[in-house]
């Protein structure tokens, strides 16, 4: 995700603080990581010396000043051309799991341990994300949807592996 261009398309619809960026953004997609602070910050003093934003007022306080920012044209074009550019499709060549399946099977460990462990795993977090999903609203539901399916596949792909282990021994140890 780019942090710097969601927290630039936050600010269409009207100037904010740090905070109050921060705060908008961990509402909105920080159900699993919420932004630091000092990630805001830097990334607020980048887009404004890029010119994507601007400071639009400073408010004395408490503590430090508080600047409010405000996006520029230049930040709303910006924007969306993010915004229209497709992500790149992650096909998953070097999967970490089959590299850790191969290692398995060369050092003679048990393959077949290591899938049923992954595959324990993989359903665990589908069980969370399937409470997570109930109790959640509209956006967090999608977002658990988008990894239940994800997870699914892989678990597809656990089973392929797993139905394959004995060919792939073979191949490995020749």
């Amino acid at each position: 995700m780019s942090i710097s261009h969601t927290l630039l398309g936050l600010l269409e619809s009207g100037p904010r603080h740090g905070y109050d960026l921060k705060k908008a953004f961990d509402e909105r997609f920080g159900h699993d990581r919420s932004l630091h602070y000092g990630q805001v910050y830097s990334t607020m003093s980048r887009l404004l010396k890029n010119g994507l934003v601007e400071v639009d007022g400073v408010e004395a306080g408490g503590g430090p000043e508080r600047k409010r920012y405000a996006i520029t044209d230049a930040g709303i074009t910006d924007v969306g051309q993010w915004l229209a550019t497709p992500e790149k499709p992650e096909p998953y060549l070097q999967s970490t799991l089959y590299t850790k399946i191969v290692l398995a099977l060369l050092t003679g460990r048990d393959a077949a341990e290591l899938l049923d462990t992954q595959r324990a795993e993989h359903l665990r977090l589908m069980r969370e994300l399937t409470r997570r999903k109930t109790g959640g609203d509209l956006a967090d539901q999608l977002i658990c949807d988008h990894a239940l399916f994800h997870l699914e596949a892989d678990l597809r792909w656990l089973e392929l592996a797993a139905a394959r282990l004995d060919k792939l021994a073979k191949e490995v140890s020749a």
